[in-house]
């Protein structure tokens, strides 16, 4: 995407992926999935002279979200104010509820509820960096994960969707596995092989890869 630029930060021991894309000209930034370790992703912030505009979140899980009090309030403090909390679907609205217990149980005890100041929904938009992203809603990980894709630059941000020869966990009492193959098999792999993509564990890859070769969802699958 010209004049974007990016970086992914792995976060806490459990080495979550947050990411930071920005505006290169305005240097106006998104922050994604902030789930710890917040002074690190301030100090990219400084690094790069950035002004962050909101934190975006792709599902509620703890490492993806329990940060978010802990960055907002470094950048009350940086910035003057507060940024608007957006996603993930509602449909995650109870594990953004119970984020202190689940991070305190796994060692991030800085984990507060979050209440974010607008749920997404499949269909929309959300401006990361100043581009145009659609949303598709993928459940089965969590029941509210989302999707970010710039068709235009070929570009996705996936969360715990999809992973590079992997797909997020269905476990959980809530998970769903035939939701979430059903999911990136009709909404996501339509979209075109040649889209990258990042997503919240690990390296990134493309959509044509994952649809050859992933043996959760593959042709082989």
């Amino acid at each position: 995407m010209a004049g974007i630029k990016g970086a992914v930060i792995p976060v806490t021991p459990l080495q979550q992926n947050c990411s930071v894309f920005w505006d290169d000209e305005a240097k106006q930034a998104t922050v994604i999935d902030p789930g710890g370790d917040a002074p690190r992703i301030v100090e990219l912030l400084d690094t790069q002279g950035l002004t962050v505009e909101r934190i975006l979140l792709t599902h509620g899980h703890f490492d993806h979200a329990a940060g978010v009090h802990a960055l907002n309030a470094l950048l009350a403090e940086r910035q003057g104010k507060a940024v608007p909390v957006i996603g993930p679907h509602r449909a995650d609205g109870f594990l953004l509820d119970t984020l202190a217990e689940t991070g305190a149980a796994y060692g991030i005890p800085e984990a507060e509820a979050v209440s974010p100041d607008e749920w997404l929904d499949e269909g929309g938009t959300i401006s990361i960096a100043g581009q145009s992203f659609d949303i598709y809603h993928c459940p089965g990980h969590s029941p509210g994960s989302l999707v970010f894709v710039n068709t235009e630059a070929r570009f996705a941000i996936v969360g715990d969707v999809l992973f590079a020869g992997s797909i997020g966990r269905t476990d959980f009492p809530y998970g769903d596995h035939e939701a979430l193959i059903n999911a990136v098999r009709t909404k996501l792999f339509p979209l075109g092989d040649d889209i990258s993509f990042i997503c919240g564990h690990g390296p990134g890859s493309t959509f044509g890869d994952e649809r050859r070769s992933n043996p959760f969802v593959g042709e082989g699958a």
